[in-house]
C-alpha cells in the first residue's frame, strides 16, 4: 500500500503543492482581516487544506488521465505512472472521484458562496487539460485555474468577492502563467512536432521567455496593488522586495541558449517565492492582530 501511495504522490507531484497552498492561506488570512478584522479559525484553515488537497489531487489526476497518450509519446514524460503501467486508468479515475468528494465535503463546511462557485472550479480543472490541444493561451488558463486557490481561500472565509480578492487572483494567475511558460520551453520542439499548442511552440523560446517576464511584471504590479489596497504594513512590503528579487533571478538564469537551470527557475525559485510572500504576509498580520 505504501508503494502504491508513493506512486500516486509522484503522479500528482505532491511537492508542487508548495506553489498554490501558501497563496490559498494568504487569501484566507487577508480576507479574514480585511473583512472582519481578525484571523481565521483553525477549523476554517483545516477545511481549506482539505479542499486544496482534493482540488489539486483531482486536477493532477485528470491531467495525467487525459494526457496519457501524449505522455506516452514524449520521452520526457513516458515514465509517468499511467504510460509506464504503474497505475491503471481505472485506479486513477477512482482517485479523481475520491479527490472531488474531499473537495465537495470541505467546500460544504465553508461559506455558501464557495459551494455555489464549486462547479466553476470543477469545470476549470477539467477544461485546462484539453487546452493545449487547441490554444497557446493554455498557460493563462492554467494560471486562472491555479489562482482559484487564493480566491477560494478568500471566498471560504468571507463569502464574498471584491476588488482586493480579484487583484490577488489576477496576480497569482499571471505568476503561474509566467513560470508555466518557462517550464514549457523544454517541450517546444515536441509540441510543435505533435501539433500541440503552447507559447514556446507558437512564438519560439526567445519570445516565450520575454512573455514570461511580462507576465511576472504584471504579478509584481498586482502584489504591490495589494499593499496599496489594504492596510498591510512594511513587513509585507519587505516580503515583496524579496519576491521581486526571486523573480528577477528566475529570469536571468534561463535564456534561449541555456535552459540547463530550467528546473531551478521553475520549481525552486517559485516554491520559495510563494512561501516568502505568505510568510511575510502572515508575520505582518499576526504582529498587528495577535501581538
Amino acid at each position: 500500500m505504501w508503494s502504491k501511495a508513493k506512486i500516486f504522490l509522484e503522479m500528482i507531484k505532491f511537492e508542487h503543492t508548495i506553489f498554490a497552498l501558501p497563496f490559498a492561506f494568504m487569501g484566507a488570512l487577508l480576507g479574514s482581516v480585511v473583512r472582519f478584522g481578525e484571523l481565521p479559525t483553525w477549523g476554517q484553515i483545516g477545511w481549506i487544506v482539505v479542499a486544496m488537497v482534493g482540488a489539486r489531487s483531482a486536477a493532477m489526476g485528470l491531467n495525467r488521465l487525459i494526457d496519457k497518450a501524449i505522455d506516452l509519446k514524449n520521452p520526457r514524460t513516458a515514465n509517468r505512472a499511467i504510460p509506464a503501467g504503474l497505475l491503471s486508468a481505472g485506479e486513477v479515475l477512482l482517485f479523481i472521484i475520491i479527490s472531488f468528494v474531499l473537495l465537495f465535503v470541505a467546500t460544504a463546511n465553508l461559506s455558501p458562496l464557495a459551494m455555489k462557485l464549486l462547479p466553476i472550479a470543477v469545470f476549470m480543472t477539467v477544461f485546462y487539460s484539453y487546452t493545449k490541444r487547441f490554444t497557446w493561451t493554455c498557460h493563462l488558463i492554467l494560471g486562472l485555474t491555479i489562482a482559484l486557490a487564493p480566491l477560494g481561500g478568500w471566498v471560504a472565509i468571507t463569502g464574498t468577492v471584491d476588488t482586493t480578492s480579484l487583484v490577488l487572483y489576477v496576480s497569482v494567475a499571471f505568476w503561474t502563467a509566467g513560470f508555466d511558460v518557462i517550464y514549457a520551453c523544454q517541450d517546444a520542439d515536441y509540441d510543435r512536432k505533435e501539433g500541440l499548442h503552447s507559447i514556446p511552440s507558437r512564438f519560439g523560446i526567445g519570445r516565450a521567455l520575454l512573455l514570461a517576464r511580462l507576465f511576472h511584471v504584471m504579478t509584481a504590479i498586482g502584489l504591490m496593488s495589494l499593499f496599496l489596497l489594504t492596510d498591510l504594513s512594511w513587513w509585507y512590503f519587505a516580503g515583496l522586495i524579496v519576491a521581486y528579487a526571486i523573480m528577477f533571478y528566475e529570469h536571468i538564469i534561463v535564456s534561449p541558449n541555456d535552459l540547463s537551470r530550467l528546473n531551478t527557475a521553475f520549481f525552486t525559485m517559485n516554491g520559495v517565492l510563494s512561501v516568502v510572500v505568505f510568510c511575510f504576509t502572515f508575520i505582518d498580520l499576526v504582529v498587528r492582530y495577535v501581538w
